[in-house]
């Protein structure tokens, strides 16, 4: 009885330090970086999902529901927040191609248009003042 309330509270506080640890998008970031910071979470979302599956797994075969339970939710709501990231990261690129889409802008009174730059190989977008 001792090593299963062990194993039970050994997940617990494994999946609450992947949720603390779990990286907030600072308001800051330019799309691209907020883009990669979405990816991060998606992969930490991804990972904690196949641990509480792993764990899920391990209740079912020592016919331990708790563990199961416990198992289930986790990956079950990983999932979800998975789901949200993803749907989230898919707006945030939309948003970036839209912007790097126009030819030009105004802000503040000022003409800015896009500048096709190559560098090692490779075409990039920036705008510059008219």
């Amino acid at each position: 009885m001792k090593s299963k309330r062990a194993t039970a509270g050994f997940l617990a506080i494994v999946g609450a330090a992947g949720l603390m640890m779990a990286p907030l998008t600072a308001t800051g970031q330019s799309l691209e970086e907020q883009s990669r910071q979405r990816q991060k979470q998606k992969n930490t979302w991804r990972n904690l999902a196949y641990g509480s599956g792993a764990a899920a797994i391990y209740g079912l075969l020592k016919k331990d529901n708790t563990i199961t339970f416990a198992g289930a939710a986790g990956a079950l709501y990983s999932l979800h927040r998975y789901e949200q990231d993803r749907k989230s990261q898919s707006k945030i690129d939309r948003a970036r191609a839209s912007a790097f889409g126009r030819r030009s802008y105004t802000r503040n009174g000022v003409r800015y248009v896009r500048k096709t730059v190559k560098k090692n190989g490779k075409t990039y977008y920036q705008f510059v003042r008219a």
